[in-house]
C-alpha cells in the first residue's frame, strides 16, 4: 500500500498542477464550475489507487464513476486520468477474467463518449477513430493484455508452488512409509531372534534346574548353553541394531551378514542341543535364493521350530524339509507333538510375521494342524522376485496360485500363540 499511496500522491500531484494551470491560464475555453472542479476531482480520482490491490473492483467503479463526471463537466483529460488506465491493469491481474472484461468494454465506451465529447468537429469519422484509438481505447487494450498475462503468470506460479508442496507432501508420507515399513521389519526380526533365544534360553534352565542336585555336570552343561544362547541373541540384536545409529566417530557401524539357507545348520545343531529331535532333508539341486528370501525361510524354520519346542510337548520331534522345484524353494516343517490339542496364549505374531516376509517375495504360507497329529507348517517362496502376493488377514484355505499339499490346513487355535 505504501508503494500504491506513493503512485497515488505522484498522480494527484500531476493533476493538480494540470488543474492550476487551466485556472490562470488566459482564454481558457473552460468556464464556470467547470474551471476550478478540476483539483478536486483530481484528488479525488487519485485515491483509488491506494487501494487498487485490496479492493480492485470498488477502486475501478469509484475512478469510472469520477471519470464520467469530468466528462459532463468537460473537464479535459490530464495525467490524473492515467488512473483509469493503471485500475484496468489491475482490475485485469488480480480479478477474474470475466471481470476484467467487462472492465475493458467500459473503458472502451468510455473512449467512445470521449472523442464524441472533445474531438473537434472538422475532424473525419476516420480521424477521430484514429484518435480515439490512441489516445483512449490503444492504452485501454495494451493495460488489459498486460494485466490480463500478469494474472495467467500469478496462476501458473501458484500451480507450481501447489504442485512443489504437494510432491513433497508426499515424499514425507512416503518417507513415513518407508520408515514404518522398517519399523515393522526390525519388529518382526526381534521377535525371531527374542523368541528363538529366550525359548532355548528358558528349556535349558529347566534342564538345569531339575539336574542341580542329582547331576551337577550336565546342570552345568544346561548353564553353558544358556549363556551360549544369550550372547548369541546379543550379537544379533546387536547387529540388528546397527541400522539405526552410527558409532561416535560418524562411522557406519560394522555389518555382518544376515542369516540365510548357509546357517540353518547352525540353528538345527542348537534346537537338537535343547532336546528336540530335528531330522534334515534336502530334495531337489539347491539354487541360490535373493538375500531377503533366503532370510526369510531362514525365520520361518526358524520360528516353526520354535513353536514346536513351545507347544508340542517334551517328546515331539521335528522334521525340515527343503524341496528345490524349478522356479521356487519349498519348506516343509511338520512335528508330531500336540497339533491342534496344544494350549495358546494368544500373544504371539510369529506365523502373522511369516506371512508379511513371504507375502512381499511373492510366496505363500500355510499351516495348522496335521489330520495324523502333530503340525505342520509350508511356505513356498520364489527363486526370482515376483510381484508382491495379496495380504489377507488370516491364512488362505483355498488353495494358492501354487499348488499346496492337501494335508495342510488352516489355522487353529496354535497361529495365535506363534
Amino acid at each position: 500500500m505504501l508503494v500504491d499511496g506513493g503512485l497515488a500522491a505522484a498522480l494527484a500531484f500531476l493533476g493538480v498542477a494540470a488543474g492550476v494551470v487551466m485556472i490562470i491560464q488566459p482564454g481558457s475555453s473552460v468556464v464556470g464550475i467547470s474551471r476550478v472542479a478540476g483539483i478536486p476531482l483530481a484528488l479525488l480520482l487519485a485515491v483509488p489507487v491506494i487501494f487498487r490491490r485490496s479492493h480492485p473492483v470498488a477502486a475501478f467503479a469509484a475512478a469510472v464513476v469520477i471519470g464520467g463526471i469530468q466528462v459532463l463537466l468537460n473537464i479535459r483529460p490530464n495525467a490524473t486520468d492515467l488512473v483509469i488506465v493503471i485500475l484496468l491493469y489491475t482490475l485485469a491481474a488480480y480479478t477474474p477474467r470475466r471481470t476484467s472484461v467487462t472492465g475493458l468494454a467500459v473503458c472502451l465506451v468510455g473512449s467512445a463518449v470521449a472523442v464524441a465529447r472533445w474531438m473537434p468537429g472538422q475532424l473525419s469519422v476516420l480521424d477521430a477513430i484514429a484518435v480515439g484509438s490512441i489516445m483512449f481505447a490503444g492504452p485501454s487494450l495494451i493495460a488489459w493484455v498486460f494485466g490480463d498475462s500478469m494474472r495467467y503468470r500469478r496462476a501458473y506460479y501458484t500451480s507450481l508452488e501447489d504442485r512443489a508442496a504437494r510432491l513433497e507432501a508426499e515424499r514425507d508420507a512416503q518417507a513415513q512409509v518407508a520408515a514404518a515399513a522398517e519399523r515393522a521389519r526390525i519388529a518382526r526380526e526381534l521377535h525371531d531372534v527374542v523368541a528363538h533365544n529366550v525359548s532355548v534360553m528358558v528349556v535349558q534352565a529347566d534342564g538345569a534346574s531339575y539336574a542341580l542336585g542329582s547331576d551337577p555336570d550336565r546342570a552345568r552343561q544346561a548353564l553353558a548353553a544358556i549363556s551360549a544362547t544369550g550372547r548369541q541373541a546379543l550379537t544379533e540384536m546387536r547387529r540388528m541394531l546397527g541400522v539405526l545409529r552410527r558409532d561416535e566417530d560418524g562411522t557406519e557401524p560394522e555389518r555382518t551378514p544376515l542369516p540365510g539357507i548357509g546357517q540353518l545348520g547352525e540353528l538345527l545343531e542348537q534346537t537338537r542341543a535343547t532336546g528336540l529331535a530335528v531330522s534334515f532333508t534336502v530334495e531337489g539341486v539347491p539354487q541360490p535364493l535373493p538375500d531377503g528370501a533366503a532370510l526369510a525361510a531362514y525365520r520361518i524354520v526358524q520360528e516353526s521350530l520354535t513353536n514346536t519346542r513351545k507347544h508340542g510337548g517334551p517328546r515331539a520331534t521335528a522334521q525340515v524339509t527343503l524341496r528345490y522345484l524349478e522356479d521356487a524353494l519349498l519348506l516343509r516343517i511338520t512335528d508330531d507333538g500336540r497339533g491342534a490339542a496344544a494350549a495358546s496364549d494368544g500373544a504371539g505374531h510369529g506365523l502373522t510375521g511369516m506371512r508379511e516376509r513371504v507375502a512381499v517375495y511373492g510366496g505363500w504360507v500355510q499351516a495348522g494342524p496335521r489330520p495324523s497329529g502333530g503340525y505342520q507348517v509350508t511356505a513356498r517362496l520364489p527363486l526370482t522376485p515376483t510381484a508382491p502376493a495379496p495380504a489377507s488377514p488370516a491364512l488362505r484355505s483355498s488353495a494358492p496360485a501354487s499348488p499346496a499339499p492337501r494335508e495342510v490346513l488352516a489355522d487353529t487355535n496354535r497361529a495365535g500363540a506363534a
